[in-house]
């Protein structure tokens, strides 16, 4: 219910893709980690979410990673019911990371910022005689997805803002060590997203039927010649993650770039297409097609895919309302944390207790 949130979904519903700054509270004043910090309007679901990296100042990508300050997930947007219960939505934030510490860019003239703080100043090489500056922050990040968005709508002005959304997780570098709420799929991939745009039709029919071929190198729909699902940078090659979060859950295949799901339509979220039934992410098969794989929501990246980590969110109803916990579930809300996570409305998950803050409230 956030203003700037509910603008931002009035122009994604009419077709502007929006890019917002995760936010910098990833650590409490002691220096820890802490989840649940994505302001507004990155708490938007329609809006692409942006993160910061580090990257060491190298060009490789091997030793990238998330950078102490970005704020990280889930989402901790709320409604309060009649019997005065919050209800939290607790979505999967940011949607992907790019670099953002030491991101030498350009100083305005007669900067106040610079003159307050000259080591941020950047000496210039080779006589260069506009002024630049270093700065970090996720809102460094967030032009860098935004600069790439703009060359993907000019290779294809027809992509939706969910079909962007999609290119960009679909082909974002996994970092390892770190889980979806704090690099959500992955660092940007500028060379892969661009590749994966133009393997999509720049002529498909408005609003067309679930399942329609979108692939422009398909052969009458059934032979297709698919791009290679890695990239090579600085001679460090890195796979794509292959697939896209939505809500909680992760879900992977080729029917994303070569066959049109409903979810990438205007007024429509990634997360519309999923229903939870019995502790699994289904397809309602109205909104995406068959033949997509859908996670259970594992976390942490080994750096090639998102697994061996811990589950987000788990729907089972193993549920003790007499003892106030579950036997590694959640019920509630839907909220489920691992041990030594630090919520930034206080809650700290530890020693194997798996706590709901519906239970326990504030």
């Amino acid at each position: 219910n956030d203003p700037i949130c509910r603008a931002v979904r009035r122009l994604v519903d009419a077709g502007v893709v929006v890019i917002a700054a995760a936010g910098n509270n990833g650590r409490n004043g002691l220096g820890q980690k802490l989840y649940g910090q994505i302001h507004s309007p990155g708490n938007e679901p329609s809006a692409i979410t942006v993160g910061a990296v580090n990257t060491f100042r190298s060009n490789a990508r091997g030793d990238d990673g998330i950078t102490t300050f970005s704020s990280r997930g889930p989402t901790r947007s709320y409604y309060i019911d009649d019997s005065g219960t919050k209800h939290f939505d607790n979505l999967v934030k940011p949607d992907l990371v790019a670099p953002g510490n030491k991101v030498v860019s350009a100083a305005a003239a007669n900067n106040l910022l610079l003159a307050n703080h000259p080591q941020l100043a950047f000496s210039n090489p080779g006589g260069v005689r506009e002024k630049v500056m270093y700065m970090s922050g996720t809102s460094m990040s967030t032009p860098i997805v935004s600069g790439t968005v703009a060359m993907m709508l000019q290779a294809n002005p027809r992509l939706t803002p969910n079909m962007v959304k999609m290119a960009l997780m679909y082909t974002a570098q996994q970092l390892q060590g770190f889980n979806h709420l704090e690099q959500g799929a992955g660092q940007v991939n500028i060379e892969g997203a661009i590749r994966l745009t133009r393997n999509i039709k720049n002529d498909f029919p408005q609003n067309p039927p679930l399942g329609y071929p979108i692939n422009a190198n398909c052969l009458l729909n059934t032979v297709c010649t698919l791009p290679t699902p890695q990239t090579t940078i600085s001679s460090h090659t890195f796979k794509w993650s292959s697939g896209i979060m939505v809500n909680s859950g992760y879900v992977m295949g080729t029917d994303l770039f070569t066959k049109y799901q409903k979810v990438y339509d205007h007024g429509l979220l990634m997360s519309d297409g999923l229903l939870m039934s019995d502790g699994l992410l289904m397809s309602d098969g109205l909104l995406m097609s068959d033949g997509l794989l859908m996670s259970d929501g594992l976390l942490m990246s080994d750096g090639l895919l998102m697994s061996d980590g811990t589950m987000f969110a788990d729907y089972s109803q193993n549920f003790d309302s007499s003892q106030g916990m579950a036997d590694g579930s959640i019920l509630g809300d839907g909220l489920l944390m691992s041990d030594g996570l630090l919520m930034s409305d206080g809650l700290l998950m530890s020693d194997g207790l798996l706590m709901s803050d519906s239970i326990l409230g504030d």
